[in-house]
């Protein structure tokens, strides 16, 4: 009796102890999150709870890497259950009894299935970091201290179930095997020993217990709390939709993210629910291609640093206790003297590079305040802002729901409108775009030339009206500067018009009024002339009473269906595949002739990811005759970027391999005739690659427009000529 008092004392100590630092923790934890800017939620409470149902107790996002999926979905549960296995060990080892629990000895049973369930789980996991050695996970004590943590605790259940069957003489039983054999191995110890043991391994079992949840918070694996939360407080507005800068606002005296706390609350609390899955890692285009960008450590880089200056800001230490968790020194980005230009990786695409410069670059230094530290340059560097495509991979992978292209925008807003920082080439596109209306610089006064020749001699009869001759148009078609000035677009805009002739759709075009949609600006972080055209566009799009537009660019599709809805445009927005494939299906365009070709399609990340448009186009191509449709190993959500995305369609790629080469390379790996695309930019990217194969000759690229051309109209001379822009 006087023992039960006793453990019940210390229990209670030693739990709120453990208890207090936790919360303690978290909430220090809480106040860092809130030196970030307020942000507003939209209430769209309906579709929050059902996407926290799907992906947390789902687990959709996880299953994305199959292997990892039924691990982690083993682990999620089985803690669960092994929550109220908890409860009944702890409060026998309290009371003396078990919790009333109807069919205790099935429960002991379903306990010790799920402990033997999680080992091999946990094993598993520790031979896919350290056997397979996954190239996007971290090595070393910090990632497998968990590891540790687990197996100890599973271990410390079973010893002390064992121990209670010897304790209370339980006989052998078929519903507790493996505490059953291994309390056959103590039966020779005497009662006191037994009792003592029991008792031992309770307290092993709770102090584990207790200890993992001081070193929760402390750790990646805070994640346990804030991902779910970082789930049901997600965006549902358009994905990757990028936030609206008041540039109007008097008061404001910076634009973009200098400084962490310049980020919102749902942006910083997206640094704590990284788990380090490195799963944004593996499929990013930079990483992949030996450039210095990896989502995973930008992610990593900014919690660190919030953790060190939100330390400093609140006046609160992060470390409970400080003697055991704390950190000597500072983080901070010291990239050493090495080039990644010569990047040799293993196979098609290889991470391995940027891994290890991250690992290297990213170290603790003493002497140096929290404060001393610049973002931009101390823990994000120019270079890795400037290398993402904005493709949005990452973001589809990452199982809490992290947003990554948001913060790198924001980062580049702040150099582009506060520094004037942007690489010579880039500034160049955004000069040429402010000033002509195009990323060339060509005279704006030519952006209609290509109505004239497209079709020189006017041998395929193409009608193609402005808006004041065809004012009751049904479609505004939105040509974009892709379209209407590189040479190579154009026949995708002679294809679309050709067909759309041909079905007798009622469309016009703006002609030289039509201005460049915003997008490249915006993604450079230029927010000031992407709402200068963007508030034009709408002008004119409004003084012509446009209610559906569209349009062969995903760039220019995705920004004006998404972003200027911001700014007052109600038109619809629709894809030229959209509109093909209803067309093709309504019966107003037949593809009569035979186009025997193997094709292999890529998906365009702003037709595909931004927007879930991946059926279409490739039913357009299922619908023409001779057509063998071969997917790659990257396609649909998971497809990898061309490369043009976020500005870098204008910006030279000075390290690694050449992000358009690599996904040229993924394709050619189906052995295709032709590899299609409904992006002038993925075109432009992919012939390039094809050229830099030195396969043009029997690999042909072409848009969707132009295959379908093929297959109405047969091919022609014209057609398969040049298109060359005087």
């Amino acid at each position: 009796m006087i023992w039960q008092i006793i453990n019940a004392l210390l229990f209670a100590l030693i739990t709120g102890w453990a208890v207090y630092m936790f919360a303690t923790v978290v909430y220090r934890r809480y106040l860092y999150i809130r030196v970030g800017q307020s942000v507003d939620l939209d209430r769209e409470m309906k579709e929050r709870l059902r996407q926290f149902i799907i992906q947390v107790f789902g687990q959709s996002k996880l299953f994305k890497d199959r292997k990892s999926g039924i691990m982690h979905f083993v682990v999620f549960y089985g803690f669960i259950i092994l929550q109220f296995g908890a409860l009944d060990i702890i409060w026998k080892g309290l009371t003396g009894r078990n919790l009333p629990i109807p069919g205790h000895e099935m429960f002991i049973l379903m306990q010790e299935i799920t402990v033997t369930l999680i080992l091999l789980a946990i094993g598993y996991a520790a031979y896919r970091r350290y056997g397979e050695k996954l190239k996007r996970l971290k090595r070393g004590w910090k990632p497998s201290i968990v590891v540790f943590f687990i197996v100890s605790l599973m271990a410390s259940v079973l010893l002390t179930m064992a121990f209670e069957r010897l304790k209370e003489g339980l006989p052998a039983s078929s519903l507790a095997p493996i505490s059953t054999s291994i309390a056959a191995l103590f039966t020779w110890m005497p009662n006191i020993w037994v009792t003592t043991s029991y008792y031992l391994f309770w307290w092993i079992h709770l102090i584990i217990l207790l200890s993992f949840l001081v070193y929760v918070p402390q750790s990646k694996h805070f994640h346990l709390i804030t991902a779910p939360i970082n789930i049901l407080v997600r965006r549902t507005e358009p994905a990757g939709r990028l936030s609206k800068l008041n540039l109007e606002d008097e008061e404001a005296e910076e634009f973009g993210v200098g400084k962490i706390e310049d980020f919102t609350q749902k942006q910083l609390l997206d640094l704590y629910a990284c788990v380090e899955c490195g799963r944004c890692t593996n499929v990013c285009p930079a990483s992949n291609t030996g450039k210095l960008l990896s989502p995973m450590h930008m992610i990593v880089k900014l919690r660190d640093h919030l953790t060190e200056k939100g330390s400093v800001l609140t006046s609160r230490s992060p470390w409970v206790p400080a003697k055991v968790f704390g950190n000597s020194g500072i983080h901070r980005m010291e990239v050493a003297d090495e080039s990644l230009a010569d990047w040799k990786g293993e196979g098609i695409t290889d991470i391995s590079s940027t891994m290890a410069i991250q690992k290297r670059a990213w170290h603790q230094v003493e002497g140096v305040s929290p404060q001393d530290v610049e973002l931009l340059g101390g823990v994000m560097t120019e270079e890795e802002i400037w290398a993402c495509t904005t493709c949005r991979n990452c973001e589809d992978q990452c199982p809490v729901a992290n947003e990554h292209v948001d913060k790198i925008i924001d980062l580049r807003r702040h150099l582009v409108l506060m520094q004037g920082s942007v690489p010579q080439e880039g500034q160049r596109a955004m000069m040429n775009i402010e000033r002509q209306g195009n990323p060339w610089g060509i005279s704006r006064s030519d952006r209609s030339k290509w109505v004239t020749e497209i079709d020189p001699g006017g041998t395929l009869g193409l009608q193609i009206p402005t808006v004041k001759e065809n004012p009751d148009f049904e479609y505004l078609f939105f040509v974009g500067s892709m379209g209407s000035y590189d040479n190579r677009s154009r026949k995708i805009t002679r294809a679309f018009v050709r067909l759309m002739n041909e079905a007798g759709v009622s469309f016009a075009i703006l002609g030289n009024e039509e201005k460049n949609s915003g997008d490249t600006p915006r993604r450079m972080g230029n927010e000031l002339l992407f709402q200068q055209l963007c508030t034009e566009n709408i002008a004119t799009f409004q003084k012509y009473n446009v209610s559906q537009i569209i349009t062969a660019c995903p760039h220019t599709f995705n920004t004006l269906k998404n972003e200027y809805s911001e700014f007052g445009l109600t038109a619809e927005v629709i894809h030229h595949t959209e509109l093909l494939d209803k067309l093709v299906k309504e019966g107003r365009l037949t593809p009569a002739y035979e186009v025997p070709e193997t094709i292999t399609y890529h998906d365009s990340c702003y037709l595909g990811r931004y927007n879930n448009v991946y059926d279409q186009p490739r039913d357009v191509l299922r619908a023409i005759p001779g057509v063998k449709l071969k997917e790659m190993e990257r396609s649909r959500e998971n497809g990898m970027c061309c490369g043009a995305g976020g500005g870098r369609m204008w910006m030279e790629e000075d390290e690694g391999k050449r992000v358009n080469l690599a996904r040229t390379e993924q394709a050619l790996a189906v052995s295709p005739t032709l590899i299609s695309s409904a992006c002038p930019y993925c075109l432009t990217m992919l012939e390039d690659g094809t050229k830099e194969k030195e396969v043009e000759g029997s690999v042909k690229t072409k848009d969707i427009a132009e295959i379908l051309e093929l297959s109405v109209f047969g091919p022609s001379p014209n057609q398969e000529g040049e298109v060359v822009m005087k």
